[in-house]
């Protein structure tokens, strides 16, 4: 499962060519920012679970 500071890819990717955003909020709605341009997009969580295609990279720092 996914977890705060992931990089995911989604199934299509962004506009900058890039498919790597990491998830920088996590509640009711998921905020994702683009690795590449910064941009940020803030989803539900049943849209972003419908549009995730697979984790890249697990967060390594657990607190």
């Amino acid at each position: 499962m996914y977890d705060l500071h992931d990089i995911v890819e989604m199934k299509k990717p962004h506009a900058c060519q890039t498919n790597r955003w990491e998830i920088i909020r996590m509640g009711a709605d998921i905020k994702i920012k683009c690795v590449n341009c910064a941009h940020i997009v803030m989803m539900t969580r049943r849209e972003f679970e419908k549009k995730l295609k697979k984790i890249l990279e697990k967060n390594s720092e657990k607190e």
